[in-house]
């Protein structure tokens, strides 16, 4: 069953995730960002181009032919997947066919509008029993 990982008080809920995916990436581990709003999507990919100031994190639109070879994918639909070990939702709805991965991660920010969407996901997750784990986000996340 997958388990759902809530990072809550984030300053800035695309900052905090460029933070927990370059914390990701120094573990070697592949991650899917769910960003269906082209915006944040686009911010998201600006973001990672300049993360860490002396460099990028490796990542790609899941469309893009270098997909399977890239540990950092931005999708904006979930139907065709390179990879379903861990899944990070940018989005204020439930993912579709989020129970395919073995990790889901929300981030939270602290005042944003992602805030009150967050708890109902957040509900609905522990409404069917899957495993859940919430703590603060600070700058290197567990």
């Amino acid at each position: 069953m997958t388990k759902v990982l809530f990072f809550h008080g984030a300053g800035d809920r695309l900052q905090a995730a460029v933070a927990w995916l370059s914390d990701s990436y120094r573990q070697h581990k592949p991650v899917l960002v769910y960003a269906p709003d082209p915006v944040i999507a686009e911010r998201l990919d600006r973001l990672l181009w300049t993360h860490p100031s002396t460099g990028f994190l490796p990542h790609a639109r899941t469309d893009d032919p270098l997909a399977r070879e890239t540990p950092v994918l931005i999708a904006s639909h979930l139907e065709t997947l390179p990879q379903e070990e861990c899944l990070l939702n940018l989005s204020n709805e439930v993912p579709p066919g989020f129970s395919r991965f073995s990790e889901l991660v929300e981030i939270v920010s602290d005042g944003g509008d992602d805030r009150l969407p967050a708890r109902d996901r957040f509900k609905f997750y522990r409404e069917r029993g899957y495993d859940l784990a919430s703590q603060k986000f600070d700058s290197k996340p567990a």
